[in-house]
């Protein structure tokens, strides 16, 4: 595991926002990795379109779905 150096003023963000979202501090942090890797691979989308994949496939992933009912 390779050791990585972050700024102080970039630490005491994430911890911030990692409380606020019942996060731990690395998860925030891989969260925030993940939300750039995307948004840089995908320019064209917003921020809140990727963020709302996101929660969507989470919560596939936990078994909160339903059949979607048009009309």
């Amino acid at each position: 595991m390779a050791i990585i150096e972050l700024s102080n003023d970039f630490v005491n963000d994430a911890q911030i926002m990692a409380t606020v979202m019942h996060r731990s501090l690395p998860t925030q942090i891989e969260y925030w990795a993940k939300l750039g890797r995307i948004a840089e691979e995908n320019p064209d989308l917003p921020m809140s379109f990727v963020k709302d994949i996101l929660v969507s496939l989470q919560q596939v992933e936990s078994g909160d779905i339903s059949e979607y009912q048009f009309g």
